[in-house]
């Protein structure tokens, strides 16, 4: 079966395993402006692997009108039914329906260097997201990496809104607008040769400190140790502390409760859970704990988010 890193590397020409139908594509191809292509297959076969990005930043200096950076991004649970009239059925199948597919979603967001000139026009770079905003980072470079809530729930509004016409094109390029902010702070902005911590200058040092955050991520509801953390990566726990820090700026258990924050906003707000199953879905052992840690990293209480 074809795996989640190949269907993103098959983005970009369209190509996809013959074991998977085309089941729904809308697409946008207007030269000037953001240029993308939603696909939903249908896996013949149970489908198991892990939601995935990458950005593809593409840089030629003998060709500079053609260069650009794309988005891509794979992920899998979500149903189709190709008649909405009926969307709120039981699922199973019926005379003229054969029910909803479990789907296999893959969407691609091509921007070309022209059109994010607009972010970086008159602007200092001062980081390595700057840069290759504006083209000026000197190599071209795929970066792969795990979806967080935040990019996941863009994706799912793709998928489910109900807009048409004008608005739809609003709503789409808004929110295409969002996942490149996402996707963007992904980059790490110092250079490999400015790590004070000599164990990073290696890339499988590297490779551990990123493994280490997306364990993180994974264990949202289900909090991890930094001892156990280090053992899941194979590095000293002292080590993985300062790479951490190094790397991404934050400390581990302060990167682990902003995310921990921003998934509890996003079960209040959006899915209005209460702040009781919030607090247990991660994995707090009482509700003041969880509202006082909520308060500290929010400024507001879980409860302001249910008015």
């Amino acid at each position: 079966m074809v795996q989640t890193m190949d269907i993103l590397k098959l983005a970009q020409r369209g190509g996809i395993e013959p074991s998977m139908d085309l089941l729904h594509e809308k697409e946008q191809h207007i030269p000037g402006s953001i240029q993308y292509n939603i696909r939903r297959y249908y896996a013949q076969h149970p489908w198991v692997a892990e939601d995935t990005g990458m950005l593809v930043y593409h840089y030629d200096t003998k060709t500079p009108s053609q260069n650009y950076l794309e988005l891509r991004y794979c992920i899998t649970g979500n149903r189709y039914c190709e008649e909405r009239s009926c969307a709120h059925c039981n699922q199973l199948p019926t005379e003229n329906c054969s029910g909803k597919h479990q789907t296999v979603d893959v969407f691609t967001f091509h921007f070309t260097s022209t059109f994010l000139h607009q972010f970086v026009h008159n602007v200092k770079l001062s980081n390595r997201k700057d840069e290759v905003l504006a083209f000026k980072h000197p190599h071209a470079f795929t970066k792969t990496f795990p979806l967080c809530t935040r990019k996941r729930n863009v994706l799912d509004a793709l998928l489910n809104h109900s807009y048409s016409g004008a608005l739809e094109n609003i709503f789409v390029n808004a929110k295409m607008h969002e996942l490149l902010l996402y996707s963007l702070e992904c980059l790490i902005d110092e250079k490999e040769e400015g790590f004070s911590c000599k164990f990073l200058a290696d890339e499988s040092g590297r490779e551990r400190i990123y493994q280490a955050r997306e364990i993180l991520l994974q264990h949202i509801g289900d909090p991890i140790t930094i001892k156990e953390l280090s053992r899941k990566v194979a590095m000293n726990e002292c080590y993985l502390k300062k790479g951490f820090k190094e790397v991404f700026g934050t400390t581990i258990f302060d990167f682990y409760q902003q995310q921990r924050m921003e998934h509890a906003k996003y079960l209040l707000y959006e899915k209005s859970l209460s702040v009781t199953d919030v607090s247990a879905l991660l994995g707090y052992s009482s509700i003041s704990h969880f509202s006082a840690a909520f308060k500290k990293h929010t400024g507001l209480k879980p409860c302001e988010l249910l008015k």
